[in-house]
């Protein structure tokens, strides 16, 4: 008896009982997929202006064109758009002549008013390259508003250099260079002419832009089941603000880099990403803290030594040239760092403000590094990390690597004395990973991005019809306790992973985790009981209970 073999295709339905036509041969479907439209409130609202939510019999992840990712990069350029436009105000040229003799409009503190400030604009001038002169080779002479050349607290010339990590300072460079051969470009024929530093902050923002569309790539990446979680990072309000004023961006897609390296298992290639991250800015180093938590937990720290060891040489590789050639100017960035106080936008100003408190150092000379503060940010920070040790080490499901990572990066910034604006773009990519609540993350972002207004109107100056001083440390204190909670649903989240989103049930584990995905708890024999897992604990039984009775 022969048996028929299954038809190669499906059978067509009955039209007009079944299917209105023959179905397609391939209906794979990513069914697993979350689908915002219909779990999430924000999402089946703004689903609406297309056509509602996405229909229960459509096959999932079958776009050609229009995929997740392709959305939500455009959606980042509309932001970015709007993140250029509030700098626009300040992007003006003035004067006449050659592009090299003009300047940005920023007389009568327009920057403050039109709160359109960018760091980038008085770098290209405060730090010669305007001049063309090339970072750490290169120093001026501090002077005062009068002028006069200062002096610091031991009587030395107060002499300044590049105050950025090297790549930061090199892409700076790079971009002066690009503007200087435009401005050239003027001379010889007949296109706009431009200020010069205008057309340096242009190219150093295309750069950041793109900066920005890899970081939220990797973090669509990053997201697993949920690549729509990366939206958040596209559309972030705080981009309307923030994006442009510093070069922040670079060190937040090498971070963002490096997490999604991890996760593919590749440590190296994350260690080498971590290195590049942190020389343009240092906050990329504090993603080997989670790394070491979960390795300890898991007892696969091997993998984190190949991490560091790549992190480690990569640093030195890029660093070495500048820090033998001019070591002077390579050190100034740690030199800066020491001798700086508490910023307007840190908790200790805020507690200064409301309390007229002079500070844990009130009495310094100038540039004379503020040890109290330092010594009381390292322990506090000290105090943090252990804490989110305690959590990561002891919690019942290991925690995920972006959870702990938010943490680190979160109380790093509450307890650092300086928390500058752009700062609040290192978190965006973690607390999308870490908490995927959109509404909570919007808020959140919002808040922060709002802290912008009242910094700038206080900058203006309260005699000019700007804001008091309190005005803006509330807003500060505002978001400093959106941060605090967030990091406390995280860490609910930690305790109770039912909650979160994430593990959906259950059946994910930790789409970042890398190696640590699936692995089981093994911590090393030197590890305190105290600190073991909860639902790990091996439970000791006496000898004589082994013996047969």
């Amino acid at each position: 008896m022969t048996v028929a073999e299954p038809p190669l295709t499906p059978p067509e339905p009955q039209i007009g009982i079944d299917s209105p036509a023959p179905l397609a041969h391939d209906l794979r479907s990513d069914d697993d997929r979350d689908l915002p439209s219909r779990t999430d409130t924000i999402g089946a609202a703004l689903s609406g202006v297309i056509g509602g939510p996405v229909g229960r019999h459509a096959l999932i992840g079958r776009a050609r064109f229009m995929t997740p990712l392709r959305v939500m990069l455009m959606i980042a350029l509309v932001f970015l758009a709007l993140g250029y436009t509030t700098k626009a105000a300040c992007l003006q040229s003035t004067g006449r002549g050659t592009a090299d003799q003009r300047v940005a409009v920023w007389e009568n503190q327009r920057a403050y008013y039109e709160l359109c400030y960018s760091d980038t604009v008085p770098l290209y001038t405060a730090e010669l390259l305007s001049q063309g002169k090339f970072p750490y080779k290169s120093s001026w002479r501090e002077k005062d508003a009068a002028g006069n050349p200062q002096v610091q607290y031991d009587g030395r010339p107060a002499v300044r250099y590049m105050e950025y990590p090297v790549l930061t300072g090199l892409y700076q460079y790079a971009s002066m260079a690009l503007a200087k051969t435009y401005t050239a470009l003027t001379k010889l024929v007949g296109v706009p002419i431009v200020a010069e530093v205008v057309m340096f902050f242009d190219i150093a923002a295309f750069g950041l832009a793109l900066a920005w569309l890899a970081t939220v790539w990797a973090t669509a990446r990053l997201a697993g089941r949920r690549p729509w979680d990366a939206a958040l990072v596209a559309g972030s309000p705080l981009l309307i603000f923030q994006i442009f004023t510093n070069f922040d961006a670079l060190a937040t897609a090498c971070a963002a880099g490096a997490m999604l390296a991890w996760s593919r298992r590749r440590p190296a290639l994350a260690g080498a990403l971590i290195g590049v991250g942190v020389a343009l800015k240092l906050y990329p180093l504090l993603l080997i803290v989670p790394l070491v938590i979960v390795g300890v937990r898991t007892g696969r720290l091997r993998e984190v030594g190949k991490t560091v060891g790549a992190a480690v040489a990569t640093w030195l590789v890029v660093n070495l040239p500048i820090l033998v050639l001019f070591p002077r100017g390579w050190s100034e960035f740690f030199r800066l760092n020491t001798r700086r106080g508490d910023d307007m936008d840190s908790i200790y100003n805020v507690v200064k403000s409301f309390t007229g408190w002079k500070g844990f150092d009130p009495q310094l000379g100038f540039w004379q590094p503020p040890s109290v503060t330092n010594a009381v940010t390292a322990v506090l920070f000290a105090i943090c990390l252990c804490a989110i040790a305690y959590f990561g080490l002891t919690a019942r499901q290991r925690p995920r690597v972006a959870q702990l990572a938010f943490l680190v990066v979160a109380a790093f910034l509450l307890t650092n004395k300086v928390w500058s604006p752009q700062y609040s773009l290192w978190l965006v990519p973690l607390a999308v990973l870490a908490l995927p609540h959109r509404r909570i993350l919007l808020a959140w972002m919002t808040i922060d991005a709002l802290v912008w207004v009242p910094r700038m109107l206080y900058l203006f100056g309260e005699q000019k019809m700007g804001l008091p001083e309190q005005w803006f440390t509330t807003t500060v204190l505002i978001r400093d306790v959106a941060v605090v909670t967030l990091c406390a649903l995280v860490i609910r989240q930690i305790r109770r992973s039912e909650l979160d989103l994430v593990r959906y049930g259950g059946r994910v584990d930790d789409p970042s985790g890398g190696v640590f995905e699936h692995a089981e708890d093994a911590p090393p024999k030197w590890l305190p009981r105290r600190l073991r897992p909860a639902s790990r604990e091996p439970v000791s039984t006496p000898e004589k209970e082994l013996l047969p009775t």
